[in-house]
């Protein structure tokens, strides 16, 4: 079925389809239709909403629904983000899968929270303390709000991961005529077989996706945030240490084979636009005119998936480019990175706009 729905709304639908049954969070500009949709249809499927005190009770509420065995989702923006941090890392090393949505919006501090930005793309990486990698996916569209909330559902559940989900202001609100699937495909995690004293919740597996209990079940299980043994007690054994840390790591690592998300169109041309969100809408429309006034090719490459960053990907893609563009509203974040994975040969040129407006076409025209 056909319907005009917000960025908003399409991310609330896509966890309900994907199974999430719990939401805590806390109203904040411009993520909060997101809430809004979720207490209402939450517990006619069984699910349950809580409006809670504030960011740290939001994302330590969803921690411990996670750890009983719900698939569970937050929704913030930047202050909230900032507040969640510790939580998140929590969610990290207690290997809980849940999602973050973060619909971001000007700061710092209160900021603009009726403006856009795509000022939090660092802060996703590395606003946590301590050396761990994260998933950040970024949708430019209803649909892709959507798509890749189940994507992120998913992708938490296989690996055991919370993975953040960077919407921006004009995404999550504006509008869109969409026609969304009734049943998507879900990652079914397997459950532990019936020997409980011989269950370790943090057993070291190649996969990172071992079958794993929830309170309330019957196993043993010991959660926390310090560095532990595989059976969830507490170490400072420098070898535990690094194993530790490591497997976290290694999550990510030895899953890029499938672990990227882009999206791109004439690559071989000599000039790229690296773009993400709402401002790769701006950058589709100056390719188009570009291409129609003088008929160069100009080459698009959109991030889906910005962290982690997919370097070794780009290096291929970009091997025919001389010009790459990153537009973005902020003071250059992602341009970093993609400046320091291209070729030395390349020119990498910023974009930027953190005015609270929308990055315009004309302006990447001028930049090509």
């Amino acid at each position: 079925m056909r319907q005009l729905l917000s960025g908003n709304e399409a991310c609330a639908i896509g966890a309900i389809r994907a199974g999430v049954r719990f939401f805590a969070g806390y109203p904040i500009t411009p993520s909060t239709e997101i809430a809004e949709y979720l207490a209402r249809e939450l517990p006619r499927v069984g699910g349950t909403f809580i409006q809670m005190e504030d960011e740290i009770g939001s994302i330590c509420c969803m921690n411990g629904a996670t750890a009983a065995g719900l698939k569970a989702m937050t929704a913030t923006s930047g202050p909230g983000f900032s507040l969640m941090q510790e939580g998140i890392g929590y969610s990290v090393m207690a290997e809980l899968p849940c999602i973050i949505v973060n619909v971001m919006r000007g700061g710092p501090a209160t900021g603009t929270p009726t403006r856009t930005s795509q000022a939090d793309v660092m802060q996703a990486r590395y606003g946590t303390h301590g050396d761990h990698p994260i998933v950040a996916l970024c949708p430019w569209s209803v649909r892709e709000c959507f798509d890749l909330t189940v994507e992120a559902v998913n992708i938490s559940e296989r690996l055991r991961i919370p993975v953040i989900v960077l919407m921006d202001e004009i995404v999550g609100h504006m509008r869109e005529v969409v026609e969304l699937p009734e049943e998507v495909k879900l990652w079914q995690p397997a459950k532990p077989k019936p020997v409980r004293e011989e269950y370790y919740h943090y057993d070291d597996t190649n996969n990172y996706d071992a079958a794993i209990a929830s309170f309330g079940e019957g196993y043993r299980i010991h959660l926390t945030g310090l560095t532990h043994r595989k059976d969830g007690f507490p170490t400072d054994e420098p070898e535990i240490i690094k194993w530790n840390l490591d497997r976290l790591r290694a999550k990510i690592e030895d899953n890029r084979s499938w672990l990227w998300d882009l999206d791109y169109q004439d690559l071989g041309s000599e000039t790229v636009i690296v773009c993400y969100g709402s401002a790769a809408r701006s950058a589709m429309e100056a390719k188009h005119q570009v291409e129609l006034k003088t008929g160069r090719r100009i080459g698009i490459l959109r991030l889906r998936m910005l962290w982690p960053f997919p370097s070794q990907r780009l290096i291929g893609l970009l091997r025919s480019a001389r010009r790459v563009i990153v537009p973005e509203m902020n003071q250059g974040q992602l341009y970093r990175e993609v400046e320091r994975t291209v070729n030395l040969n390349v020119s990498v040129v910023s974009v930027q706009r953190y005015d609270g407006e929308m990055l315009t076409p004309e302006e990447i025209v001028a930049a090509i």
